[in-house]
Formats: C-alpha cells, structure tokens, sequence
C-alpha cells in the first residue's frame, strides 16, 4: 500500500488485532505458490509473529532460491511440490479439503487462479454461502476499524449475493471479538429513488434483517457515505439511527465503488488495508505485493482470529 504506512510506529488498531490473534495458537495456513519474495516474507513474517504455521505450496526449487536470494529462513517450514501455479492451486485446495490446514493464503499467482480453484463445483471449496471479500481496513484519525464489503470478488451482485455479503461481514465482525457491527449499506444517496436501483437494495436488506434473514448486526441504508461514516454529516440531513454517522461495516452497492472506495482511503487518507475472503470453507487471505508489512500481518492475524473462533465452535459442538 502507501509508503507512507510503512513508517507509522505509533500504536494502531491492526496492532490491536494482531496481539489477540497472538494470544490463540496460529493457524495451520496453506501457502499457494510464495514464489517471490514479498509473497514468502509475508509467510514467513506471520510465522516469526506467531500468527501462522505455513505450509508452502509450489516449485519447491523456485521456493528454495528466492529464499536463499532474499535471506529468508525457510526453518523447518513443511514444503509441498508442485510444477506451476495452476498445480499448486489444486494442491493447496486439495490439502485442504483434506484437513491439513485452517487458511489458505494466497501467493505470487493471479486471485482469478486460486479462486478457480476455490471455487470449482466438484473440487473446490464452496459452502451454502455466496464467497465474498472484505477489506479490514485501518484509517487514520477514525476511530473505528473499517470493514468496506465487496470490493474484490463480486462485480455486480444481485440481492441474494448482497445478503450473504452482509451476512459474510457480520459473522466475521463478531467472531473475531469486535462485538456488534453497526452496518451501513450505502449508495449515492440517503432516500429510496427507482432511479438508482441500489437504494432499493439497501432498504431491502434493511428489512431482511428485520426479518431475521440477516443477523447479528444493526443495519440502516441507504445512506451516502458521508452521512455513514460523520455524525456531522447525519445531523445535517436530520437522520437518526444508531448506524448513522457511525458505521463501522460499509457495504458498497458493486464492485467498482467499493474498489475505488478502498484505494481512495488507502493512497488519499493513508489508510492500511487488510484483506480476508469468506464464504468457503475455509478463511482465505489476500495478500498484495503493494501491501504494507502491517497489512499483511493484520490480514493473517483476522484470519487466525477467524479461525480459533471456529476451531472452539467445533470443539463445543462435539
């Protein structure tokens, strides 16, 4: 991300996120071709942080030589060998659905090549829920982490993708400690228009969760993003709700907003950006090459948080 955050020593709330995922023992991360350095250093920092133990997937010979170019440890880290990156997607997704791993963590490979995989009907790793991504995200000066929802898989999703991505980003609020979410489904405006169909949306999932389609949240929308995320904003547009001006999930109405949302707050406001994605099986992180040391340990550390909730939720069940 920003070069900026790379500098910011002061503590903040991924470093929050970061010490209660270290109190949990790391999770067991499936790590899908960390064939350049800033994909394995991501790894192998999570792992020198106690968040994660990784299991590396990929050309076990490429691995090996970018580590030695970079003095990375690879320690006794468990290596799995695969050709390419398409083989080592189906591996990673494989090792898996086989129970050696608690998170799959993504390479140096496109995201459309792991999801494939993830994804595929016979051999991925779908559950009833519609797969959808949330940026955790770390703004300067605002008190609250920020989830925005989707931003990064789903282009122009329908109601029915829109509920479990609320749902989605519920569920990871409230398992990783952080309580009950106030979530604003947002649009261009505040006021229900046929004009601008995502309105119609907002209210609708409103009213879902209303009827207990949508739970563990407190939901309002739509709402514009200012009087979302001000309280100067929603006191000036008389609005009064406990969501409004004090949002802490964003739900953006497709794709393209909530991309250029997170990149607005990420290069103009300074802000770090995690990345997890839910929905499958397992918890899946989404790492970038232009991602903060920060961000990348924050990304692992919810996932780890996600995934020790849902180890003891079993463990409960059984």
């Amino acid at each position: 991300m920003n070069d900026l955050t790379t500098t910011t020593l002061e503590p903040s709330k991924y470093d929050r996120l970061i010490a209660a995922a270290q109190e949990v023992a790391p999770a067991v991360t499936i790590v899908t071709h960390p064939c350049d350095e800033s994909s394995l250093r991501g790894a192998i920092e999570a792992a020198e942080s106690r968040l994660i133990v990784p299991v590396l997937v990929g050309p076990a010979a490429k691995i090996r030589a970018v580590a030695a170019e970079h003095g990375l440890d690879l320690k006794e880290y468990e290596l799995v060998d695969a050709p390419h990156s398409h083989a080592a997607a189906a591996q990673a997704v494989a090792l898996i659905r086989q129970g050696r791993g608690e998170l799959l963590m993504k390479g140096s490979l496109h995201t459309d090549e792991l999801m494939r995989e993830v994804t595929a009907s016979a051999t991925g790793l779908r559950t009833e829920r519609r797969i959808s991504h949330v940026f955790v995200m770390d703004v300067p000066g605002h008190a609250d982490t920020l989830f925005i929802t989707d931003a990064a898989i789903n282009i122009f999703p329908d109601l029915d993708v829109k509920r479990d991505i609320v749902q989605n980003a519920i569920d990871l609020w409230t398992t990783i400690g952080l309580g009950q979410p106030r979530v604003a489904i947002v649009s261009a405006v505040e006021t229900v228009t046929t004009k601008i169909p995502s309105t119609i949306e907002a209210a609708a999932l409103c009213k879902m969760a209303d009827r207990g389609q949508i739970t563990g949240g407190v939901l309002d929308g739509p709402l514009a993003f200012d009087n979302a995320i001000s309280p100067e904003a929603a006191r000036i547009k008389g609005l009064t709700s406990p969501v409004a001006g004090r949002a802490q999930i964003i739900v953006v109405p497709d794709l393209e907003a909530g991309n250029m949302l997170a990149k607005n707050l990420t290069f103009l406001s300074h802000a770090d950006a995690a990345g997890i994605v839910l929905g499958a099986r397992v918890p899946i992180v989404l790492t970038s090459r232009a991602d903060t040391v920060r961000s990348r340990l924050a990304s692992c550390a919810v996932a780890t948080l996600y995934a020790a909730a849902r180890r003891r939720a079993a463990q409960v069940a059984a």
